[in-house]
Parts: C-alpha cells; sequence; structure tokens
C-alpha cells in the first residue's frame, strides 16, 4: 500500500465483552473490538483462538454465551427481525472457498440475496448479476457456469461478486488467500483494495496470510488469550513483546512478508 487511508473513526460495529462457549469449551472472554467506518481490519490469531467464530457471532450465525454486539449503533440482541433483515442488507460476506450453492449457475448465486431482499424484474437482475461478474474480474461467460466448472480463484470471485450484489457498506471474508497460490492471491489482494478504495467498502478480514496484511490491512487485530490481545497497524505489531505476536511477524514468513512489501518487483516474481 502507498500508505494509511484516512478513516472516518466512526464505529460501525462495537463488540463489547463478549464471550463464546461451547460445553466447557471457552474461546472468548471479555473479548472487546471496534470496526471503523472505511477500514481494512485484518483478524489473526493462532489455532484454535476463534477467528471465524468472532466473525460468525458478528453476522449473528453464532450466540454468545455473554457481551454485546453494536452494529450501525443498534444492540444486535435487541434487533426487531426486520431489522436484522435491514441490517443484513447492508453487509456482504464471503466464506472459504465462495460458498456457493453448487446446484445453481454464478448468476444463480448472486441473484440469491436479490431475490431475497429486493422485488425486482428477472432483467434487472440478470444485468445486476453481469455487472457483479465484471466488478470481481470475472470474463461474462462465467455468469452460465456452475461452481464445479470454476477454477479455486474464480469460485472466491465468483462468492465475492454475490457478497456485493446488494452493495453492501460492510465485507465479511474468511480466509480470502486460502488454497490459492501466491499469484493468485496476490491478484486477490489487489482486487479487495481497489474494490476497497472504489466502493468505500469497510472490510474485516480473517486471515493467516501475512503477505494480505501487509497489502491491504490498514490495522489488525490480534486473537490471543481468548481476546483481542492488541490492535493497530503493522508497525505496532513490529514493537509488540507477546511470545506469539513476536514469532508471527518476526518469523520467516514475516520477514519475508515485509521483504516483498518493500520490494514489489520481487513480490511480483
Amino acid at each position: 500500500m502507498s500508505g494509511p487511508r484516512p478513516m472516518n473513526r466512526d464505529v460501525v460495529i462495537a463488540v463489547r465483552g463478549l464471550r463464546n462457549q461451547f460445553g466447557v469449551q471457552v474461546v472468548h472472554n471479555n473479548l472487546d473490538l471496534d470496526i471503523f467506518g472505511g477500514e481494512v481490519l485484518g483478524i489473526v490469531g493462532g489455532s484454535g483462538t476463534g477467528k471465524s467464530v468472532l466473525l460468525r457471532s458478528i453476522l449473528g450465525i453464532n450466540k454468545p454465551a455473554a457481551g454485546r454486539i453494536d452494529i450501525f449503533g443498534k444492540a444486535r440482541d435487541a434487533m426487531t427481525p426486520a431489522e436484522e433483515r435491514a441490517v443484513e442488507r447492508r453487509w456482504g460476506v464471503l466464506f472459504q472457498d465462495g460458498a456457493l450453492f453448487s446446484s445453481l449457475t454464478v448468476a444463480q448465486n448472486i441473484q440469491v440475496a436479490l431475490k431475497e431482499h429486493l422485488h425486482l424484474p428477472q432483467k434487472l437482475m440478470d444485468e445486476i448479476s453481469a455487472l457483479k461478474i465484471a466488478l470481481v474480474g470475472l470474463p461474462p461467460d462465467a455468469g452460465p457456469k456452475f461452481p464445479s466448472e470454476l477454477s479455486g480463484g474464480m469460485r472466491k470471485r465468483a462468492g465475492l461478486a454475490r457478497a456485493l450484489a446488494l452493495d453492501p457498506e460492510i465485507v465479511f471474508l474468511d480466509e480470502p488467500t486460502a488454497g490459492l497460490d501466491p499469484i493468485g492471491a496476490s491478484a486477490f489482494d489487489e482486487l479487495i483494495k481497489n474494490l476497497q478504495a472504489t466502493l468505500g467498502l469497510t472490510v474485516f478480514m480473517v486471515t493467516h496470510d501475512l503477505d494480505s496484511l501487509y497489502a491491504i490491512c490498514d490495522r489488525i487485530a490480534v486473537l490471543a488469550e481468548k481476546k483481542v490481545l492488541v490492535t493497530g497497524t503493522i508497525a505496532d505489531m513490529m514493537t509488540q513483546e507477546h511470545p506469539w505476536i513476536r514469532e508471527y511477524f518476526h518469523g520467516p514468513r514475516g520477514r519475508a512478508a515485509m521483504g516483498a512489501k518493500s520490494d514489489p518487483a520481487r513480490s511480483q516474481a
């Protein structure tokens, strides 16, 4: 990135005192996190720290044992069904591998959200799906194809097109570059960066990919010890003394990612 983007610092999602527990296993305890409008926030942490559980809690897929999640200034657990539907129209989600409906074409997958939330004629939905397909860099002939006919990278882009169907303000990404080769992962990072800048999106990204953190994230939140241990920029992470953070950002892969950022030609090699 050329430099950090200015953020409006409005908190669009606030998590306070979150506790997630499955039986006797406590995943999160007293977790706090703010997500600012217009930022790209990367969520990292070791295995079992509950990165995807946090994402699913915000989305309402997982019900926390305790705590409060405010979305656009409204407590999630105080929302009426109509308010929940209105909030869901304001975000899009890309799960791992796209999570597309295998029995539907790419165009039909994109139109699922349009049919659920809007009442539009088929011709207009076809035009919208074609627009979203082009927006994520897929060729026009991807629309009538089924997910099984696409490569892994194309499925990710198709899933992103579906996430963008309703012109959301927030996009949630769960390990968006997992399973992609370095070239494909770099191209997907560039796509996210360009879409964020063009559409003014807020991006919440669960990732383990250090290259993605360096390439597109304004801030990083580290999950450890059942909470958000620290938030900040890459520069902030480099000064932390916590053992896992030091190993993650100063280890061989961290040094490689830092070197690629400082030498763009090398990152494209």
